[in-house]
């Protein structure tokens, strides 16, 4: 190129032809979640139906259900790890509580979907995606148990593990009971506090007073 020459645009047909295929992508994936939340079992079909879109279009995109599975998890996980980054509070127990309540409300409207990933084959995948989001989880509570915040009876990393089983645990039941987010909000924010330590008066006390852990 000499320096008279200007870069030529991508041509529009070009360039709309990619925003097509980037928005079929993510209604495919939005549509994943949706039907794999109602049965994790779902055909391929099913799943483009709910995007309305065709087989052949979704092989377009994924070669395989194992495939559209992966692209949805990384979808969600990248979701899930900028919204809890965005999570700051001076209060160690307080963070940690709001780490758990935003976690919930990112994978509730797809409760079975997240469940049956959490606990199927693509755990150890997830387990790695999720390192950014344990490691801030074990700093707080390190801090937390340093300052007197939270209880110091048990080590550092395995209350971290208990602080996000305790999630979990709000997330299995909602597979089962018809959990609402403000009762799900609540839930979650209890059973981390119960976990650090905090008696039933003190962890509703601290709920009620803080009003980003309640929707």
């Amino acid at each position: 190129m000499t320096p008279t020459d200007t870069p030529v645009a991508p041509a529009p047909a070009a360039t709309s032809r990619r925003r097509d295929a980037e928005n079929n992508r993510l209604a495919l994936l939005a549509a994943a979640g949706t039907v794999l939340n109602r049965d994790p079992d779902a055909s391929l079909d099913a799943i483009a139906a709910e995007a309305g879109l065709s087989r052949r279009a979704l092989y377009g995109h994924f070669a395989t259900r194992d495939d559209l599975i992966h692209s949805l998890l990384a979808h969600r996980v990248s979701r899930l790890l900028a919204a809890v980054e965005q999570v700051e509070h001076p209060d160690t127990p307080t963070l940690l509580a709001l780490i758990g309540v935003v976690m919930w409300r990112e994978v509730e409207a797809v409760r079975v979907m997240a469940q049956f990933t959490v606990r199927g084959s693509h755990q150890r995948e997830l387990a790695y995606a999720l390192t950014p989001l344990r490691d801030r989880v074990r700093h707080a509570v390190a801090v937390g148990a340093a300052t007197g915040r939270i209880r110091d009876d048990i080590d550092p990393p395995i209350l971290a593990r208990l602080v996000e089983g305790a999630v979990l645990s709000v997330l299995d039941e909602a597979t089962r009971s018809a959990i609402d987010v403000p009762t799900g909000d609540r839930l979650v924010a209890l059973s981390v506090l119960g976990m650090l330590g905090f008696g039933a008066a003190e962890a509703h006390a601290l709920i009620d007073a803080t009003p980003e852990l309640r929707s």
